[in-house]
């Protein structure tokens, strides 16, 4: 038996936390893009809402952003997907950063320390979206959790 909730009560907070997350990747990698359009595709970059960014990271933000905002728009659990691997590509994402922040041929998406801190929240609010956003048929959801601990309320 899987211990992810189905039919999550709070699952429309969780889907506009899943939108509000990808709507934030997209609106950083856009102000990126523009902030960065002139220089290096990869390299140390310059600061965009805080956060260090070239050109390279604002494209792969603005990619992940969308793909985000396109799996939660379309819903049938193909956000719980998108959100649970890419939540974890994000955190596998900031952790390389991390290892490499003090180096200059290697920090090939002109990390700083905020960029891998917002990384790993981002990765991190994307799992816990994936992990309350699934949904099933009430034939196929079973009982609820007080229903099967036998209690009422």
């Amino acid at each position: 038996m899987a211990h992810t909730p189905v039919n999550h009560p709070l699952r429309p907070i969780y889907r506009i936390v899943g939108f509000v997350t990808g709507a934030y990747l997209v609106a950083f990698g856009i102000i990126g893009f523009i902030s960065t359009s002139g220089e290096e595709f990869t390299g140390p970059g310059v600061r965009a809402l805080g956060q260090g960014s070239n050109l390279l990271w604002s494209i792969i933000s603005l990619a992940l952003g969308a793909l985000v905002l396109l799996g939660t728009a379309v819903g049938r659990n193909i956000d719980v997907a998108v959100d649970q691997y890419l939540g974890w590509g994000l955190l596998v994402l900031g952790s390389y950063s991390l290892c490499v922040l003090r180096t200059d041929e290697v920090n090939i998406f002109g990390f700083t320390m905020a960029t891998v801190v917002v990384t790993y929240l981002v990765g991190l609010l994307l799992i816990t979206v994936s992990l309350y956003s699934k949904t099933a048929p009430k034939s196929q959801a079973g009982a609820p959790r007080q229903v099967r601990e036998g209690r009422t309320a």
